[in-house]
């Protein structure tokens, strides 16, 4: 029996987006962060920007002209956003919200990202349609110029060029550097994911504070409290039904997450919904305990790969989960500090307090185990909650008072308040987790023992007093205020 070697000729590569080379042209970390790790966000901009190609297609009619191409050979494929015929000539067109790049002569250009992308749209219609196009043209609706980009011999061998340098960037298994130009980062709806300040500290290159880059998304989000409530969906919104029949529709785009607390139901159709729309959905007990989330956006590949392998490492973990402790220790201890500071009359018990975590945090650098620390984390709970109810007022109602940390469940109104927060904080950082593409249940200092990821309880551990407990505190006394100048008692919880 012979046997015959069939030779199979490569498979081709596949198209790059025409898109891609835009954001290849920006950014090459936007590129990789999108084509290679498939991270995408969408911010007020890209909203704007299809807006602005609705109302030209409905106001230009039978004059717009859309096109989807893709060329094997090229590598490219794209649909360009409007064909324009002049002179028997086809000239594709690009519309941009902002304004053009000028020179130091004031003259009207393109910028290189809008160059590319209009130049890549006209060797495509080259190559597919076999007609020769002249230029490509741009226009800047922010400042209503009209910029005319010629296609030369130079301009399709930059094409070719970023081509090449996209498919290159596509096989490497590392990230590229932040970009140098912080002016890019500032209206780059991926800088979230990015986190380009971070790295510049991190790297030693920031000479400034810190900048919080994009706007809070401006999405509800919303509760469902009520046992038996059903949510289901209806066209594109949501339909939320009680079980006396009293209905509440929410358009889909004004919800950003979903939590159903307790028996509140969802029926499949609804998930759904929330997965097509990138809704998250959590879901809490009735106690106030962060249960799960269903959430169906992919992670990075590369990044989960970075984070096993720096999570695996014990000298990594030990050390991250030092710091983690004494950042929530001083956080604690400067909380009780500044209730000391506004007290009227010094507390002896409460000093002591503060200066016996001062010392047990000094131990904190030391641990070389993380079952010590876990031990010497106990110690500064037990002092810190010991400590808090000497930051409560005397005169606050018996309801509201607090004699000690309690839960699952929560056996008073302070508790439950603080119970109710940190599920609420878990759920947070539990959605940042998952939409920056990180793994929740691969943690450095916490151990999976329940259905709480790890990762999410470790990090939340950074927040718990700013965002829970301090607003606790301050509801608490806002409270006893109201009610001692009413004269009344606050009902029961």
């Amino acid at each position: 029996m012979t046997s015959m070697l069939v030779e199979t000729a490569p498979a081709a590569p596949e198209t790059i987006r025409v898109n891609a080379l835009h954001a290849l042209n920006y950014c090459q970390r936007l590129y990789y962060l999108e084509e290679v790790e498939e991270l995408y966000t969408q911010d007020a901009a890209v909203f704007a920007g299809r807006r602005l190609h609705v109302e030209l297609e409905k106001n230009e009619g039978d004059e717009w002209h859309q096109l989807v191409l893709e060329s094997a050979d090229l590598g490219l494929r794209g649909k360009v956003d409007a064909l324009r015929t002049r002179n028997g000539q086809t000239i594709p067109c690009e519309h941009k919200r902002r304004r053009c790049y000028r020179d130091q002569n004031n003259k009207s250009q393109a910028w290189q990202s809008d160059r590319i992308q209009v130049l890549a749209y006209a060797c495509l219609i080259e190559a597919e349609l076999g007609i020769t196009v002249p230029e490509g043209r741009i226009r800047y609706h922010a400042d209503n110029v009209l910029v005319h980009v010629p296609l030369d011999e130079k301009a399709r061998q930059d094409v070719r060029d970023s081509i090449h340098q996209a498919r290159q960037l596509r096989l490497s298994p590392e990230r590229p550097p932040v970009t140098s130009n912080e002016r890019l980062c500032v209206r780059c709806s991926l800088a979230p994911v990015c986190l380009p300040e971070e790295t510049r500290l991190a790297q030693g290159k920031a000479d400034q504070a810190v900048r919080l880059f994009p706007e809070d998304d401006e999405r509800q989000v919303i509760h469902v409290t009520e046992a038996g409530t059903r949510v289901g969906k209806s066209g594109e919104q949501f339909k939320i039904t009680k079980r006396d029949g009293a209905t509440t529709t929410i358009p889909s785009r004004q919800v950003g997450q979903m939590i159903l607390h307790g028996y509140a139901q969802i029926s499949t159709q609804a998930m759904y919904f929330c997965a097509d729309q990138e809704v998250g959905l959590h879901f809490v007990s009735a106690g106030g305990r962060y249960l799960g989330s269903f959430d169906t956006r992919q992670g990075s590949i590369q990044r989960r790969i970075r984070q096993y392998r720096a999570l695996t490492d014990p000298n990594l973990c030990l050390q991250l989960a030092r710091q983690l402790v004494t950042c929530r220790g001083q956080s604690q201890r400067k909380f009780l500090m500044r209730g000391q500071r506004s007290a009227e009359v010094a507390n002896e018990a409460l000093e002591q307090t503060i200066e016996q975590m001062q010392r047990t945090l000094k131990q904190v650098p030391q641990a070389d185990s993380l079952a010590s620390l876990l031990g010497l984390e106990g110690n500064l709970a037990a002092l810190y909650f010991g400590a808090l109810p000497h930051l409560i007022s005397e005169n606050i109602a018996a309801e509201l008072g607090f004699s000690g940390r309690n839960r699952r469940p929560p056996k008073d109104c302070f508790n439950a308040m603080l119970s109710f927060g940190y599920a609420m904080l878990l759920k947070d950082v539990m959605n940042a987790i998952l939409a920056v593409g990180l793994e929740p249940t691969l943690g450095f200092y916490h151990q999976p023992r329940t259905q709480a990821p790890p990762l999410a309880l470790d990090l939340m551990e950074i927040f718990r007093v700013p965002l829970v407990d301090m607003p606790v505190m301050a509801s608490v006394s806002a409270m006893t205020f109201v009610t001692r100048s009413a004269g009344g008692r606050p009902t029961s919880c």
